[in-house]
């Protein structure tokens, strides 16, 4: 039975170096589907918090006939991992970075032997880049693509201490030099909308002149990267 595995998804999978999996907020389990098909795992765990997508995973497995080497877990972030399940990478993918910033502070104590975070955050991604830095894992590689309409980007990280600068936080360590296509075209939105709601707040009668120069700033430092 084939598997209808979005790019995104399959972009994350390429990334993956190590056997044994946890992949959290697992969209009907694809992912680790997918990846036993391609032999990429020999464990994996699909771990869903809502009841309807749990039973859309034990269902896609059982369908697929890996229920031995696929656990569907229904629980919040990382509660789903078990220290005996030795799990070596996890996948976080298509949620929004404060999100995915959570869930891995909430969590952190199961990530003492995770070697590998991949992370595929939809919005807000220097949220995530200073959670790595606060929980002493360092950025190896990054990428950043377009699907159906949104803009995902792809952080994978290993064990080990980083220091970021405000620029990196914002936009990454290894995209800007690549700057393709897909970083344009955001930072180009993203500019649009920060002269609009700089517009809007000084037209208030009230000024916010912290908020104006925080926003300032940013659009600086946007400015000078698409330069």
């Amino acid at each position: 039975m084939n598997i209808n595995i979005k790019n995104r998804l399959k972009k994350v999978a390429d990334f993956i170096e190590y056997s044994r999996l946890a992949d959290i907020g697992s969209d009907h389990a694809y992912l680790p589907i997918y990846l036993v098909k391609e032999n990429k795992t020999n464990f994996a765990l699909a771990g869903e918090v809502a009841e309807g997508p749990h039973k859309s995973s034990i269902k896609n497995v059982a369908e697929h006939g890996f229920n031995n080497f696929i656990e569907c877990r229904k629980g919040s972030g990382l509660d789903v991992i078990k220290a005996d399940d030795n799990i070596e990478v996890i996948t976080i993918c298509g949620m929004g970075g404060k999100l995915i910033a959570d869930i891995l502070e909430e969590g952190k104590e199961k990530l003492l032997r995770v070697e590998q975070l991949i992370l595929q955050p939809n919005v807000a991604s220097n949220l995530v880049r200073e959670k790595l830095e606060n929980l002493n894992y360092y950025i190896v590689a990054e990428e950043i693509l377009e699907e159906d309409g949104h803009i995902y980007e792809i952080i994978v990280a290993k064990k080990g201490k980083m220091t970021l600068t405000a620029e990196e936080k914002l936009f990454g360590i290894f995209l800007p030099q690549e700057k393709n296509k897909v970083f344009i075209k955001k930072y180009e939105q993203e500019l649009k909308k920060l002269d609009y709601i700089l517009n809007e707040l000084k037209k208030t009668t009230k000024l916010n002149k912290d908020k104006i120069a925080t926003l300032q700033s940013k659009k600086n430092m946007i400015k000078s990267i698409l330069k």
